[in-house]
């Protein structure tokens, strides 16, 4: 296992299947209408129930860069929250910003649940097209801050990674973030 330890928190990558952790709280890679689909969105959904599709029926949708949690149902989490991530249209839009602010309000709002750990996969990297490499580097940059600036209650951020090259562009963010 990889790991980054940080004055009050650590970070840990992992290879796995996201629906299995035994965390607090597990992050959904969501569509903007939190409405199931497929991959890691589809993988939860399927895992935690139906009663999941009715919680998120009752958000009423988030908007992308933004966060909103339900409970975990049939998951070993107790809740999860559902991140938006941006489309990746070239990079010119503004979707490095939107990504950063998805991993942001995925952890203000464990935070308010009171969560210590916290599950993510690599939000927009599937479906919506986010280079991985960017969207890795984006992503640990943006958690290991906010883990630096914020005591409690989070004090673990796993990043459970699907495949072996997601995993090694993780691993290699991971590094550049101890230099």
């Amino acid at each position: 296992m990889d790991e980054l330890r940080l004055e009050r928190a650590r970070i840990e990558l992992v290879r796995g299947d996201i629906t299995l952790q035994e965390v607090d709280a597990i992050v959904n890679a969501a569509n903007r209408r939190l409405a199931g689909g497929g991959g890691v969105d589809g993988a939860i959904h399927r895992a935690a129930g139906p009663e999941l599709a009715e919680a998120c029926r009752e958000l009423g949708g988030c908007p992308p860069g933004d966060a909103k949690a339900t409970p975990g149902f049939r998951l070993k989490a107790k809740w999860v929250i559902h991140a938006v991530g941006p489309i990746y249209r070239g990079g010119s839009w503004g979707e490095a910003k939107i990504l950063a602010s998805a991993y942001r309000r995925s952890l203000d709002v464990a935070a308010e649940l009171g969560a210590r750990s916290v599950a993510f996969p690599a939000i927009s990297t599937g479906a919506y097209g986010y280079p991985v490499k960017e969207a890795a580097r984006i992503a640990l940059e943006t958690v290991s801050a906010w883990l630096e600036d914020h005591e409690g209650p989070v004090e673990l951020v796993r990043f459970v990674l699907f495949d072996g090259k997601t995993h090694k562009a993780f691993r290699e963010a991971l590094d550049s973030l101890r230099r």
